[in-house]
């Protein structure tokens, strides 16, 4: 009998025990903390996601080196977030070129403000120091469409071997006498960096004030959000290449604005239309072939990117090193990360870096 009392104790602390292991290995760890944003707070299970999938892609987070955040708002409510790697809640980490999507949304509301008039108007309409008549001709049939479109015909800076000769500048407006065009206007996708911070030029000078004062007056003041920094070039114009800086919370409700169409807190910042058309694929050759397992189709907007992950089309924004901001319209969720900035990091190491990021939440969306 005492055999038998014996052998059902420890019958019944193995189960407790794995009882227990079950409530640990349930335990999500990625509770959002409750402050006063403007955040609405959720859980996953209320709001419909698989939170054994959830945890998986947190679990996953955990062994990638350079990851600082992962954060996943569903139907408008932050349901998941989680730092790593020495970060928390109140880290700003450089965006990268997640700030070109910054750029795209300060055209559409310079539009709607008219300080702009049309996407035809000609870059070289905003930059009357040069001779455009001494130019390759084709230059000065370069729109503000092209250079949203990346289309402007001027080097991809990365492959077309002008990186070097970009970044150890800190005058960037020559460029546009000196970089030549390698297509015509309209006719080729090449991701530019260059035209890229023409365009925040072209806005500040358009507005006739600083972009920063700017944004935020119409986005950033609007929305909530507090930029921790953003450099500036050697004749005071913000860069519209890349590195403003904010909290992975703040990028969230850049994304949070997308998808509900410009739309936040009852206020239309970003006129509807523009989101619409800022979505478009107007190249879908950005490269030449799948470069990741889980994000496929690569195409290219107005300074937004597109892909595909299993059935799911999303549209997103991409910085180096893994900086990301993916809006997927049909599960009405937004997905951000932020990771180790990389600035003028590139090659291999630095690939393997930002690609782990992006493939962790490739497969997440996969999985959905």
């Amino acid at each position: 009998m005492k055999r038998i009392v014996i052998t059902i104790t420890i019958l019944f602390i193995i189960l407790f025990s794995v009882q227990s292991c079950k409530k640990v290995d349930s335990r999500s760890g990625y509770e959002p903390m409750v402050r006063d944003d403007g955040w609405l707070i959720s859980t996953a299970s209320e709001q419909g996601v698989d939170t054994e999938k959830l945890n998986d892609v947190y679990e996953a987070a955990e062994s990638i080196s350079n990851i600082y955040s992962l954060l996943v708002v569903k139907n408008g409510y932050l349901i998941a977030e989680k730092y790593f790697n020495g970060k928390g809640i109140d880290n700003a980490t450089p965006t990268a070129s997640v700030t070109k999507s910054y750029i795209s949304a300060l055209a559409g509301i310079a539009l709607r403000e008219q300080v702009l008039t049309s996407l035809d108007q000609k870059m070289m309409e905003f930059f009357p120091e040069f001779d455009w008549e001494e130019l390759d001709p084709r230059k000065s049939q370069i729109t503000l469409q092209h250079i949203l479109q990346m289309r402007s015909g001027y080097p991809w800076e990365e492959f077309d071997g002008y990186l070097n000769s970009l970044f150890s500048s800190s005058n960037w407006i020559p460029l546009i006498k000196e970089f030549p065009l390698i297509t015509d206007p309209g006719t080729r996708f090449g991701y530019s960096n260059f035209t890229a911070h023409m365009m925040a030029i072209i806005l500040a000078r358009a507005a006739n004030t600083s972009l920063m004062t700017f944004a935020r007056t119409h986005l950033f003041d609007p929305l909530g959000v507090e930029v921790a920094s953003w450099p500036a070039d050697a004749q005071g114009y913000y860069y519209g290449s890349g590195d403003i800086a904010f909290t992975p919370r703040d990028m969230a409700k850049f994304g949070l604005l997308y998808l509900d169409g410009g739309m936040y807190n009852g206020n239309q910042l970003i006129p509807s239309d523009w989101v619409i058309e800022s979505f478009e694929s107007y190249s879908t050759t950005t490269y030449s072939s799948d470069i990741l397992s889980y994000i496929r189709q690569l195409e290219y907007g107005y300074l937004w990117w597109s892909g595909t992950s299993g059935t799911h089309r999303f549209h997103f924004a991409w910085g180096h090193g893994g900086q990301l901001i993916f809006i997927l319209d049909d599960l009405n969720m937004v997905i951000v990360t932020s990771a180790e900035y990389l600035g003028g990091q590139f090659g291999q190491e630095a690939w393997r870096k930002e690609s782990a990021v992006m493939e962790l939440v490739g497969k997440f969306i996969f999985s959905l």
